[in-house]
């Protein structure tokens, strides 16, 4: 915890009261901690252990269990391409593939400038449009692999105006 500025210790502390008064916290606490700092690094599990008296192991479990949480930091643009059946069949794979050849990092990682997080995700329940790619929740139908450079162009765009 010794990593953790005073901000994020208070921060931190005042997301674990708003929820003092429930049954079963954990999840809330972790979702709003999620929101806030984008990722749940060990020191922060700690630091909710403490607070809850919820485990450590526990919090890492549930941490590690959900694909929302995360430990490591993630891009300004979190891309999620769906390789469920549906869209797998339809080349999701191949998208993967590509956006992972234009970003230069595999799945699960993120760009060294963090602005790229690049995910395989299971079924998005988005099997009529396969193969679906999100991009910080929106969704991007049926996509090519022909589309990809243009998408991420326009994303390497927005940053470097600054937005």
């Amino acid at each position: 915890m010794a990593h953790l500025q005073a901000a994020a210790v208070k921060k931190i502390n005042e997301i674990c009261d708003r929820y003092a008064n429930e049954k079963t916290p954990l999840m809330m606490i972790l979702s709003d901690i999620q929101k806030e700092y984008g990722y749940i690094p060990l020191e922060v599990q700690e630091l909710v252990s403490k607070r809850t008296g919820v485990s450590v192991a526990e919090i890492y479990g549930v941490v590690t269990f959900y694909s929302f949480f995360s430990l490591t930091p993630k891009g300004k643009y979190v891309i999620g391409v769906c390789l469920g059946t549906a869209c797998y069949v339809k080349g999701a794979q191949q998208v993967l593939d590509k956006f992972s050849e234009l970003i230069g990092i595999k799945a699960g990682e993120t760009s060294a400038d963090g602005l790229f997080t690049l995910d395989a995700l299971r079924c998005i329940g988005a099997c009529g449009i396969a193969p679906a790619v999100t991009i910080n929740g929106k969704v991007y139908p049926k996509l090519t692999v022909d589309a990809i450079p243009k998408i991420v162009e326009e994303y390497k765009a927005l940053e470097a105006n600054g937005q």
